[in-house]
């Protein structure tokens, strides 16, 4: 072996030292680009308008304090995002906010920094809590059962209201009434009580249907002035629009609809970008600040203007309309900060529908904030939008190819970090839904790639493998499925039909060719090059989700199929293969359900080993059925391949057959050696400790995703300070002894120490 390739491997296993002084140095803080995961349920708060919140899809919850320019993700321990039902803030304390946590309402007295239990509401929230302006302690929150819930002592206790049907949209406390009438907006209409919540009717008259859609109500105690608007299913009644949004200036007596000049009311304005054949407005939001100030956010029929998806604003109540959203560079008004895709791609990827989330300050009309995949935040009524995940870095010209900086929301998920083995400053992300992203500065900043120099399958990078002896040359695992091994393509809520591929890089990973022959279109899950093999033939394995593990002996031009001995006809879903210090060759074969809902199969899960280069296999499972029905992850022993870690998930909710399972003789023998949830995804070995072991949990682990035994898994401690909790894979970094990166499954990298303070 070169001398290369044993720097190639100290890189790729993640070997470093372990110094306790500088771990303690080291504090958790997030890493890479954002986007890919969903946001939803933002909301601002009415007394400090730069107090921003919202959750996401992948269990977290941010916070801002400068208006959207950054953010803080609330610890694990203290919030978890609940993406059906908005948060509420305080209407004259900024420290006070209410949210939801696993549908349980929960309150912080200190801005979002800790949150505690509160009140004996049982059942599980929907829509939104929202707070009466004039009496702070009257509540409304919905549930998810489809009952509306009121409270008279600031959430101590709730009763249920007697009246509302259907799922809660929204809630409305008439100012001008001195806190007697109340609104509630469900998908079945619009209720009224004057009597403080006691009993309830529904207002719907002069509306075209009862499916509600969104709902919003102002009103101003000087002018005596209340304006509701809501929002209901858009129609092509013989050329005519009819539905859209509406409003009432008697408190719901009367609707009349709001749809004036200058709001899209076509029904023939189709083409490729569409979402539907006519503009659908979800979301309307207005303020007490001024209620003839209002917003209506739509789908689009169409691409180019007026038929995108936009936010329409009115200053007079819906009689006259105005375009004030122009996301994509190619429209003449764009108006929206670049980000990475704009500017690197010359257009938006996003196209369609609403917002996940939309949100407006009540006591400052000009400042939103939109939801998608990303955020976008105006302080000045829609004039200018700017990015609230990522923005140019400093010194930087936003231009293909420029680098990029996080603002601390990140949502998105990491599959693995590396650092280059020829220059430390290198660094790169394997990301689901935005592909790959690069660093030049150790991971300060990013470059994310383009139409230029990606991957032909550009949703999912899954795995790279660097030549030991070629700077620069990288052979990648891409595919345009994302979420493998997880559990939306074990239970099949996403598609799997979808090609992918292996590419190599000769600079660096800047750009991307399609240079294989004979892998089919599938999804590639994994790749692991063989450092013994000679420069210029190098001998890679490729994990390929459907079909195998396929073999290339000349640098990846060509590649054979090798299943021998491996899997079942039934399920040959290879999500990941390494190769054990000694030449040894593993693959793991994940789980399958033939249908969400359906039980696990046993047919070809498991590990499996090679001892020849591919050619056979044998199956390594424990002897125990059900142990391994659903595999996440393993790992080897960076110089016995003998001692290996499964990470497995239990196999129904009943079995508890899943944690951290240890071999030290090839998996002959195995033995659970942690446990912390349904859901491990794996274990690691460090590789200078002996009996350090890292478990790592995902997909909605109860506490800590990440923990640490320092005495081959007898004992274990949490990474408690890690304020995520879906935790997947480690690299440890060669020119810091005290420091890890941590990949999750949504929410991007974090860097931080290798030990629990």
């Amino acid at each position: 072996m070169t001398d290369r390739s044993r720097w190639f491997l100290f890189v790729c296993l993640g070997w470093s030292l372990l110094s306790t002084a500088s771990a303690e140095r080291v504090s958790w803080e997030p890493v890479g680009l954002s986007g890919g995961g969903g946001m939803f349920s933002p909301a601002i708060s009415p007394v400090d308008p730069n107090l921003m919140m919202l959750n996401c899809d992948m269990s977290a919850a941010y916070i801002s304090e400068d208006g959207g320019h950054h953010w803080r993700m609330i610890h694990h321990a203290q919030l978890r995002s609940d993406t059906r039902c908005r948060p509420a803030f305080h209407p004259h304390d900024a420290d006070v906010i209410y949210a939801s946590s696993g549908g349980r309402l929960r309150i912080s007295r200190d801005r979002g920094r800790t949150f505690s239990p509160i009140g004996d509401l049982t059942d599980s929230l929907y829509g939104e809590i929202a707070i009466d302006p004039s009496e702070p302690l009257v509540m409304l929150v919905g549930t998810r059962n489809g009952r509306c819930h009121i409270s008279h002592d600031a959430a101590l206790t709730w009763t249920a209201c007697a009246g509302p049907e259907g799922q809660a949209l929204g809630f409305y406390f008439d100012r001008t009434s001195g806190g007697r009438i109340l609104f509630a907006a469900t998908d079945k209409g619009i209720w009224r009580s004057d009597d403080r919540g006691q009993t309830w009717a529904r207002k719907t008259n002069g509306l075209p249907s009862p499916n509600i859609q969104g709902f919003a109500g102002g009103s101003n105690e000087a002018s005596g002035r209340i304006i509701l608007y809501c929002t209901v299913p858009s129609k092509d009644e013989g050329g005519a629009f009819t539905g859209g949004v509406f409003r009432s200036t008697d408190r719901g007596e009367t609707w009349q609809s709001a749809m004036g000049e200058g709001i899209n009311t076509g029904t023939k304005q189709v083409d490729q970008w569409a979402y539907g054949p006519i503009a659908q407005y979800w979301q309307v939001l207005t303020t007490d600040a001024n209620p003839q100030t209002v917003y209506a956010l739509n789908t689009s029929t169409g691409f180019h203007p007026p038929h995108h998806e936009t936010v329409y604003r009115s200053d007079d109540a819906g009689r006259t309309w105005r375009a004030t959203y122009f996301q994509d560079p190619r429209f003449e008004r764009y108006n929206v900060a670049p980000n990475y895709v704009t500017v690197s791609v010359g257009q938006s990827l996003k196209g369609g529908g609403t917002p996940f989330g939309a949100a407006i300050c009540n006591s400052d009309p000009n400042r939103l904030i939109l939801v998608w995949s990303q955020s976008y935040i105006t302080h000045d009524g829609g004039d200018s939008w700017f990015n609230g995940d990522t923005y140019v870095a400093p010194g930087h010209e936003a231009k293909p190819g420029c680098a990029w900086a996080c603002t601390g929301l990140v949502v998105t998920t990491t599959w693995h970090y590396y650092i280059d083995p020829f220059e430390a400053n290198r660094h790169y992300i394997a990301y689901t839904d935005i592909g790959m992203a690069r660093s030049l500065d150790a991971g300060q900043t990013w470059i994310w790639w383009d139409r230029n120099t990606w991957a032909p399958w550009r949703n999912t990078c899954y795995e790279i493998a660097f030549d030991p002896d070629v700077p620069g040359r990288i052979w990648g695992a891409f595919s345009d499925v994302h979420d493998i091994p997880n559990d939306n393509i074990i239970s099949e809520r996403h598609s799997h039909k979808r090609p992918g591929g292996v590419c190599i890089s000769r600079d660096f990973g800047a750009s991307w060719q399609a240079e294989a022959e004979g892998i089919g279109p599938k999804p590639v899950t994994s790749i692991v090059l063989d450092p013994k093999s000679p420069r210029g033939r190098r001998t890679l394995y490729a994990g390929v989700f459907d079909e195998g593990v396929y073999k290339s002996i000349d640098d990846g031009k060509t590649w054979t199929l090798k299943t021998n001995g491996l899997g079942d006809p039934k399920n040959m879903r290879v999500s990941r293969v390494l190769l054990g210090a000694d030449g040894t060759l593993f693959a793991m074969v994940c789980a399958k359900r033939l249908a969400q809902g359906q039980p696990l199969m046993s047919e070809g899960v498991g590990l499996y080993r090679s001892s020849d280069g591919a050619e056979t296999w044998e199956k390594v499972n424990p002897p125990k059925a059900g142990l391994f029905l659903y595999p996440k992850d393993f790992s080897v022993h960076p110089t016995d391949s003998n001692a290996i870690l499964v990470g497995t998930c239990d196999a129904n909710w009943d079995d508890r057959s899943g944690g951290l399972y240890r071999t030290d003789d090839g998996g002959r023998s195995w033995r659970r050696i942690g446990r912390q949830g349904r859901q491990t995804f794996g274990g690691y070995f460090h590789p200078q400790r002996d009996g350090w072991i890292y478990m790592t949990l995902t997909e909605g682990a109860p506490g800590a995703g990440l923990w640490l035994s320092r005495d081959d898994g007898q004992t274990w401690q949490a990474f408690d300070e890690l304020p995520f909790s879906n935790v997947q894979r480690l690299t440890f970094d060669p020119s810091d002894d005290g420091v890890m990166y941590v990949t999750t499954f949504g929410g991007s990298v974090w860097r931080g120490p290798v030990a629990p303070r």
